[in-house]
């Protein structure tokens, strides 16, 4: 599939666009590879300017090539392609319309998820929760695609760079598809963390400190990565 992609990628157009969505390609896949998504569940987005770059709806993401970029406008309109944007589309333009992202990784990661439907804030149980800008809240529930939602979910994601989405799964965002993804990754982590040390019967976990969450997140900002 990876011989065939690249085949095909030879002929799309070698611009900006063409780039972003081959890396949109990529990690949309790896979304699914590290089991984060099951089937055609979550999706992608990447701004490039004023276009948005958006997995379409429906289609299994090694099923993905060069032909089928795909790009709205801040608006929701479709500028580029054929293929019709994911229902999720109006969660990943709220959030360009009121940060400063250039990428959205949305999920239906199994611990993220369970763990939305328990609490309406993850507890600062690592450090880890200072990459994402405090303790995660978790949006409240709206059906999927709706505006609803998206509401909720700017409200969870206040001075946060990811959230919960209640009996739903997690959204991020970043400067960068990569950068968009890790945080992904990271919260589904410390959602793990989070279950395995609340699960011990007759203990509670001990907790960090804003204090401490802020002098880790100072380190992050100087070393650009964990220990």
């Amino acid at each position: 599939m990876a011989e065939e992609y690249a085949e095909k990628r030879q002929d799309a157009r070698p611009d900006a666009l063409s780039r972003a969505w081959d890396d949109l390609v990529r990690t949309a896949r790896r979304t699914a590879a590290e089991g984060l998504v099951v089937g055609t569940s979550g999706n992608v987005s990447v701004r490039v300017g004023d276009t948005v770059l958006v997995t379409p709806s429906g289609i299994p993401y090694d099923r993905l090539g060069p032909e089928d970029l795909l790009g709205v406008d801040l608006a929701g309109h479709r500028t580029l392609g054929t293929l019709t944007p994911t229902s999720e589309l109006p969660l990943h333009l709220a959030v360009y319309r009121t940060t400063g992202a250039h990428a959205v990784v949305h999920t239906h990661a199994v611990h993220a998820t369970a763990v939305s439907t328990l609490v309406d804030e993850i507890p600062a149980v690592h450090y880890a929760a200072a990459m994402l800008g405090g303790p995660v809240r978790t949006a409240g529930y709206a059906r999927y695609g709706t505006p609803e939602l998206a509401a909720h979910m700017l409200d969870a994601l206040r001075d946060r760079t990811g959230c919960l989405l209640r009996n739903h799964g997690t959204v991020t965002h970043g400067s960068s598809l990569d950068e968009a993804y890790d945080r992904t990754a990271q919260l589904e982590w410390l959602c793990r963390v989070w279950l395995a040390a609340s699960s011990v019967p007759g203990r509670a976990p001990s907790l960090l400190s804003r204090d401490q969450l802020d002098e880790a997140a100072e380190a992050l900002r100087d070393y650009g990565r964990r220990d």
